[in-house]
């Protein structure tokens, strides 16, 4: 994937292209936004683009330096993953020991931190102090999930790539293309931030339960009180899905959601397709209004779980609630 290509990451490129074209490279970057919007794959094709000998400002994929970057032999690319959960000052340490020996020879080094925001603060200090003093071949290119999370001073000497969100849309198609439920996935890509986080809840245990449990408390709690409370006590709290609370919340939301964009006409939006006919049949036995009260309700359920109100309370509340309207 080079620059050229990159899937729908137009503020990135755009800076990183202009970069290139002036040849007005900055020592140090950061690459902010969700995990999965390319970040990695985008930092390694600019380093490679740096790294190219021919003409032109992005890489040629022809040229030795280009080659010996796909066949993983560019020894001047460096990557710091987290050891363990951060990334220690002795890798920082070490980084420097290896960036005093290159610099004593020519040529581009490039040095790429994972998770940036996972620095200890002495690793951060550490590293604060080589981009104060930067050596003008040297270029690092920082990748965070949240810019404001990285220490204020690494933040000021670096340039500022923003990644945007992927659309659900294109999170869906790529997800179905990996051979993901669609139904799964059209839930998950509106519940999480990023395609990464949209794969890994759908691969969790429960997460079909879930979906299957909110269709059916969905459909109970608006005129089957009782057989909704059944349910809740007997496929939720007796269950391992009650650690799930907040998950479940959060996709009842889109289940009331639902029935708004029907009234609104944008049943292309639904999120339960597979519940089409039934969500057509009782769209407008209340008004949007009333479908918003509703997921105002669940909003209030979270909120009083995250106070301590016991969840299975704060549920059964919010039941009495969905039922009142």
């Amino acid at each position: 994937m080079g620059l050229e290509r990159a899937d729908g990451q137009w503020k990135a490129q755009r800076i990183l292209k202009h970069a290139l074209q002036t040849n007005k490279i900055s020592h140090a970057y950061l690459f902010s936004g969700p995990s999965g919007t390319g970040r990695l794959d985008m930092a390694r094709q600019f380093a490679k683009a740096l790294f190219c000998t021919a003409d032109g400002w992005d890489a040629c994929d022809e040229c030795l330096a280009c080659r010996k970057f796909e066949h993983g032999n560019q020894s001047d690319l460096i990557t710091i993953a987290p050891d363990g959960s951060s990334i220690k000052i002795d890798q920082i340490r070490e980084l420097q020991r290896s960036m005093a020996y290159r610099s004593t020879q020519s040529g581009r080094v490039v040095y790429i931190v994972e998770a940036a925001e996972k620095l200890t603060l002495q690793a951060a200090n550490s590293l604060l102090k080589f981009l104060e003093e930067p050596v003008s071949p040297i270029v690092a290119i920082l990748i965070t999930d949240n810019g404001q999370a990285v220490l204020p001073t690494i933040r000021s000497r670096t340039q500022w790539v923003p990644f945007l969100p992927m659309s659900p849309e294109a999170m869906l198609e790529r997800l179905t293309a990996e051979g993901i439920s669609p139904l799964l996935a059209r839930a998950a890509v509106h519940l999480s931030a990023g395609l990464d986080g949209a794969r890994e809840l759908v691969q969790q245990n429960g997460f079909a339960e879930i979906r299957n449990l909110v269709i059916q408390l969905g459909k109970e709690s608006m005129s089957r009180f009782t057989a909704a409370m059944i349910t809740a006590q007997q496929q939720l709290f007796k269950t391992d899905l009650a650690s799930q609370i907040d998950l479940l919340l959060a996709m009842l939301t889109l289940w009331f959601k639902d029935l708004t964009q029907f009234q609104a006409g944008r049943q292309d939006k639904l999120i339960f397709i597979d519940q089409v006919e039934w969500i057509r049949s009782h769209a407008y036995d209340r008004s949007f209004a009333g479908w918003v009260s509703c997921m105002e309700h669940i909003l209030e359920a979270g909120k009083r779980i995250r106070s301590n109100v016991s969840p299975q309370l704060a549920f059964e509340q919010l039941l009495v609630n969905l039922q009142e309207g």
